[in-house]
């Protein structure tokens, strides 16, 4: 009998907990953004949807006017404003941007950025990073390196790798290929070393499988409670096991390419400095700067980190969309063949910077793919001050406010109602320009004071490595990848790659 009342007492004051709560989420979460179950929260309907996870938030935030509310399980601190509303943007990162900040919990979350440019608050700070790598990439040499650099990979690793896949009639995994090249390439900008993973026969590079193992645990860190990351890290199990692995493995290689180039300066002390050509953004470093290893790690891993697998993610949903689109293809080698001529039997010139300036279609594809495939699908913001979004929506400091990059390039408020369409034609005007849209609504390289100082090396490399491509291969895209799904992973890559076989065009 006891045990009868004291059941019915404990299952009274739970129903009682459960209808605060209950009313308390309803209050607080105004424009719902699925259904807010008791002590769950609306987990539920996002893990159903994980697989599809980009694609399921882009269609339910469009559906809902652009912003709405999503709540975590109950006591995970998991709240946020998700938005896809163009003039929230335009608030957040340029009219009020001294109000919003990263925050602590992002930064906690991405730890291994350690204390540099992606990650820090501190105005001085940011600024004092922005000034060097601006001062880097102004070297008087840095585009005759940058160019080299890039030539050198492509002519002497891309195209003879994609020449024996065509010989061999073999499938080829190209986002696997670009990812190597831009593994490679940043290799070389960053410590002037190449790990030469682009290669025939692919050898395993654990330093570029660690960085990728990376990426995948810092998305898991963001999709689930930050108590349960910790605890796995506390006890080094699960993906904070694999983390804490990954991150010794590449950290490795950063100190060991730092160590090398403090080295080789110390015995080789040149000095007309002035006189000497750009080696690398690290021998330029530790040259200019009074810097310690820290700064040198920092810095190395977030340059590393930005100039990756974004570059690599644009290229392998460029030919994906393009193979797709033979129009489009068609309009870009035209454009190729007026302004530089066919190629010349086997040989032909791998074009430089001042030569893909001139492909204005081809930056319309590509401002097309940045449109629909964000390399960078989620930023993260966190006001200092309480503020009223332009959406009506009132956010606090305990707020987070998640831009969902990928639904901005999906919305017909932004684009109109051919918003799904691959279209390079509306980057293009009458005059045959490009066509400026403000970075709030085009915000693959963010916007306001924070956009990527990388934008225009962005093109520059891409134009280069697609335009050598195309004007000797078309890709033929297998039956089985047709339909394409993206990683789940800070980057926005495919997740069972693009294989495709390789034709080798007549000349």
């Amino acid at each position: 009998m006891l045990f009868f009342y004291g059941a019915t007492i404990a299952s009274i004051i739970i129903t009682i907990l459960i209808v605060f709560y209950v009313r308390g989420r309803k209050r607080c979460c105004r424009t719902p953004l699925f259904i807010d179950w008791p002590l769950f929260g609306m987990s539920p309907q996002l893990l159903c949807n994980l697989s599809q996870f980009h694609e399921f938030l882009a269609n339910i935030l469009n559906s809902k006017g652009g912003t709405a509310q999503f709540m975590g399980p109950w006591f995970s601190n998991m709240n946020f404003l998700l938005t896809t509303d163009s003039m929230n943007a335009h608030h957040v990162f340029s009219k009020n941007y001294e109000n919003y900040v990263k925050g602590p919990e992002f930064r906690e979350v991405f730890d291994v950025f350690g204390d540099a440019i992606i990650v820090t608050d501190d105005p001085e700070k940011w600024k004092y990073f922005k000034s060097f790598f601006l001062s880097l990439i102004k070297h008087k040499g840095f585009d005759i390196f940058f160019e080299k650099t890039i030539q050198s990979k492509v002519h002497d690793g891309l195209l003879p790798m994609l020449d024996h896949a065509w010989l061999q009639g073999s499938v080829l995994d190209l986002q696997d290929v670009f990812c190597r090249y831009t593994f490679d390439n940043i290799s070389s900008l960053v410590f002037g070393f190449d790990p030469k993973s682009l290669s025939l026969g692919f050898p395993i590079i654990e330093a570029q499988k660690a960085f990728d193992e990376i990426e995948k645990c810092l998305f898991y860190r963001q999709m689930v409670p930050k108590a349960l990351w910790k605890f796995q890290k506390w006890l080094q199990v699960g993906k904070e096991k694999k983390m804490a692995k990954a991150r010794k493995v590449f950290d490795d290689f950063l100190c060991t390419q730092i160590a090398s180039k403090l080295e080789e300066l110390s015995r080789f002390k040149k000095t007309n400095d002035e006189a000497l050509p750009f080696e690398s953004f690290l021998a330029e470093a530790t040259r200019y700067e009074s810097c310690d290893v820290k700064f040198l790690r920092d810095s190395g891993f977030n340059i590393f980190a930005a100039g990756r697998d974004t570059i690599a993610s644009l290229l392998t949903w460029f030919f994906w969309l393009v193979a797709t689109h033979p129009l489009v293809e068609a309009k870009i080698l035209k454009e190729i063949k007026e302004i530089f001529g066919a190629s010349n039997g086997e040989y032909y010139k791998v074009l430089g910077i001042e030569d893909v300036k001139k492909l204005v279609y081809l930056h319309g594809a590509l401002c097309e793919v940045l449109r629909l495939f964000p390399p960078i699908p989620l930023e993260r913001k966190k006001p200092i001050k309480d503020d009223i979004l332009p959406s009506g929506h009132t956010v606090n400091s305990n707020s987070n406010i998640v831009f969902s990059f990928y639904g901005m390039g999906r919305s017909e408020e932004i684009w109109g109602k051919d918003c799904l369409k691959f279209k390079p034609e509306r980057w293009i005007s009458g005059k045959g320009r490009i066509i400026h849209v403000p970075s709030y609504k085009f915000i693959s390289f963010n916007a306001g004071a924070r956009t990527c100082l990388g934008k225009d090396m962005s093109f520059i490399q891409t134009k280069i490595v697609i335009s050598a491509i195309l004007q000797k291969y078309s890709m033929q895209v297998v039956k089985d990848c047709s339909e394409v799904t993206p990683s789940l992973s800070i980057i926005l890559l495919m997740k069972h790659g693009l294989k495709v076989k390789i034709r080798k065009r007549e000349v």
